[in-house]
């Protein structure tokens, strides 16, 4: 029995993440090619010299695309954000509110703790098969001032 939900569930995996492959604007595509097939933004984004497409699926969904234009309007890259990988590049005392915001989208939640006086954003992510969340700590002046990953029964904070 074990075996058996061990192979569905990487095929599963495999299957969605064919399936998020496959889907993923490609670089090159027109701004209004992205639109046409994947819908309107969560939000837009001047970014440099482009523009920063959000598609996010917060609070209930668990992933955030973002899909970066160049000054044309065409597809530079595009990127699932709500991994290990991306979120480990947020600089603890050097990013905001609005880096993180601008890198991840909206949270899930902004939450508040007798224990911490600023806010608390709570990103839901999926890490494999594994539902996980990602805490951002930012004190009063929106400074990301820690960051933390895991279960709920589970949690691990990262200081620098």
């Amino acid at each position: 029995m074990q075996a058996l939900k061990t192979v569905s569930g990487v095929l599963v995996f495999v299957l969605l993440t064919t399936a998020c492959a496959v889907r993923m604007a490609q670089p090159g595509m027109s701004r209004e090619d992205v639109i046409s097939r994947y819908g309107a933004p969560s939000r837009v984004l001047p970014l440099g010299a482009g523009t920063r497409l959000q598609y996010s699926g917060q609070p209930a969904g668990q992933t955030a695309v973002m899909v970066d234009l160049d000054a044309a309007g065409k597809v530079i890259r595009a990127r699932e954000v709500l991994t290990q990988a991306e979120f480990s590049k947020i600089e603890i005392g050097k990013w905001m509110r609005a880096d993180v915001e601008r890198e991840f989208g909206r949270p899930a939640s902004v939450d508040h703790v007798a224990s911490w006086s600023g806010d608390i954003m709570t990103y839901r992510w999926l890490d494999g098969d594994i539902n996980k969340f990602f805490w951002v700590y930012l004190d009063a002046g929106n400074v990301v001032r820690r960051t933390g990953e895991g279960l709920e029964d589970r949690v691990r904070l990262r200081d620098d």
